[in-house]
């Protein structure tokens, strides 16, 4: 096979004469992937103005920085459960509901079909299952 040179930026390198065979360019995503932190600051975000309360009386109910709690909510800064909970008791919302209500945008975000609804032969499986436990 023969190699040239060739030359970019007064660098002289030495190349195949024949164009090498590349493996072709993987697809690009069409959606970038969800970032939990975002949507989880998202949801305290819409809670608390639906509340119409301020960063600052959420930040004093939970104990919680100003800075840190706009940060959280800007989804710059990862929350531990602990300071979620926290969050949670100030905006008197179970942490249950702050989970769901992510996971159904993380669900809708990738395109996948959440039941709201047990399956009924799951349901009756997991009847069977918590008698024989008992």
């Amino acid at each position: 096979m023969m190699r040239h040179p060739v030359q970019a930026n007064g660098v002289t390198r030495w190349v195949d004469a024949q164009p090498r065979r590349h493996d072709p360019v993987p697809e690009l995503k069409e959606r970038s992937m969800p970032i939990l932190r975002h949507e989880i600051g998202d949801v305290l975000r819409d809670v608390r103005q639906r509340q119409g309360r301020t960063l600052r009386e959420v930040s004093h109910d939970a104990r919680v920085s100003l800075g840190y709690l706009s940060e959280v909510e800007r989804g710059q800064k990862e929350a531990s459960s602990e300071l979620l909970a926290s969050i949670c008791e100030a905006l008197e919302i179970p942490l249950s509901y702050l989970l769901r209500e992510v996971s159904d945008r993380l669900a809708d975000q990738e395109g996948v079909a959440v039941p709201d609804t047990v399956p009924a032969g799951l349901a009756e499986d997991a009847s069977e299952l918590d008698a024989l436990v008992r």
